[in-house]
């Protein structure tokens, strides 16, 4: 089967250190770091009192009162990022076939908010059971991809993809396949997530994941460092729009970049721990170069996942290792250090990160990393601190996810 060629034409984010596309990429390549204490609720009984929020937010100035009442927070961030990738990709649904444009969105956790507050307020009741009608379309984790497509009438494909902290990689490399396959001609895609309350803060800190370096938050996300005590969590959301390049030509979108490969995987080794030696991540950047008819030479940049985990990080550079050689020319950049990790949401944002780096030919850095684990330190160009200007023709970027989920996706710079 002939696989058709498959665009970028429309970017939206909403991040902790940027709300729009264009803000969150000048952030990310000037260095900016989006952890902060906790304002969502009291920490004070929490071992970790810090994340990356979103800044200056208010649904209202994106949404209808009306309309953000009927949504949990993930939802409202998808809503906002697809508005603003629509924009981006002058797209006006009502010239096009909407039978055939379809929307896989992702999300880790969903409703999980909403969840918390509606059974909390149950608990703490007399057990009569006083929950919102809105409370279960709030919480289910496919309702964002629902309703953004009956935002805009879109009537093709349409699912949520769940696989942890690789989902808007999953999702991505789904819309991918089903244009290449000539099932559709444009897809909405991405992620998003809203975790930053008592239950995630709680839940992760009793499975020993996240930082607890609460008098210095900004720096707390150090991936690669020996220092390294966790992860950050993050919000917010990632939209990508993809379409058929005949699709995109003849409604004259403005191309931003190709996707040409996707490569899946699993580690099947432990519930929250990745592979020691990255076995899941090294058949997955080998499935997505494969799948995209490349070598590893001719991989410019690595969004790396490295979440500022002992275990996860080091994992990671050794199955790089493995793809790339010691004598590689790679750039590797870890931009959690920067934005947190959005879980479901991160491939989403992160692949906003590749895509820009193709289309400007910068590396965005890896801030707050100073002694370098001492095995990898004289192997990789991990684009310490400081950008880095450079020709980008294909940009990698790796998700893994509790349960060994494991998602790799490569962009292209665009040349019709």
């Amino acid at each position: 089967m002939l696989m058709k060629r498959v665009v970028v034409t429309g970017l939206g984010a909403i991040t902790p250190i940027g709300n729009s596309a264009t803000d969150f990429w000048q952030s990310l390549i000037n260095g900016v770091s989006g952890a902060a204490p906790i304002t969502k609720f009291d920490t004070s009984k929490f071992k970790t009192k810090f994340a990356c929020e979103l800044k200056n937010f208010d649904p209202l100035n994106y949404l209808e009162k009306a309309e953000a009442r009927k949504y949990d927070l993930f939802t409202q961030y998808a809503l906002i990022a697809v508005e603003e990738a629509i924009k981006n990709g002058n797209i006006n649904f009502d010239h096009l076939n909407k039978n055939r444009i379809g929307v896989i969105w992702g999300s880790g956790n969903g409703g999980i908010g909403t969840f918390q507050q509606q059974v909390t307020e149950f608990a703490q009741g007399d057990g009569t059971p006083r929950f919102s009608p809105f409370f279960i379309p709030k919480m289910i984790v496919d309702i964002a991809s629902g309703v953004i497509s009956i935002k805009h009438g879109l009537r093709g494909i349409n699912y949520t993809t769940v696989s942890a902290c690789a989902t808007s990689n999953t999702a991505i490399i789904d819309a991918l396949n089903y244009i290449r396959w000539g099932k559709a001609d444009m897809m909405i895609t991405g992620g998003s997530e809203a975790p930053i309350n008592e239950s995630s803060i709680g839940g992760f800190n009793a499975s020993k994941a996240l930082s607890t370096l609460n008098d210095n938050p900004q720096i707390a996300s150090r991936p690669f460092d020996i220092n390294r005590d966790g992860f950050v969590v993050g919000e917010g959301a990632g939209a990508i729009i993809l379409e058929s390049y005949e699709h995109a030509v003849k409604r004259n979108a403005p191309i931003v970049a190709e996707i040409v490969g996707g490569g899946m995987a699993a580690d099947a080794y432990h519930l929250t721990s990745t592979h020691p030696e990255g076995e899941g991540a090294y058949l997955g950047m080998l499935a997505a170069l494969e799948d995209a008819t490349i070598t590893v030479n001719e991989i410019n940049y690595l969004n790396a996942h490295a979440t500022s985990t002992p275990q996860g990080d080091n994992s990671e550079l050794k199955a790089i290792e493995r793809v790339f050689g010691k004598e590689n020319k790679l750039n590797i950049s870890a931009t959690k250090s920067m934005t947190g990790h959005l879980l479901g949401a991160a491939g989403a944002i992160e692949a906003i990160a590749c895509i820009k780096a193709v289309q400007q030919d910068i590396i965005p850095p890896t801030v707050n990393s100073v002694d370098i684990e001492p095995e990898f330190k004289d192997v990789f160009d991990l684009t310490l601190h400081n950008a880095q200007q450079r020709e980008v023709n294909y940009a990698m970027s790796n998700t893994f996810g509790f349960g060994g989920h494991i998602a790799t996706t490569i962009f292209k710079k665009y040349n019709s």
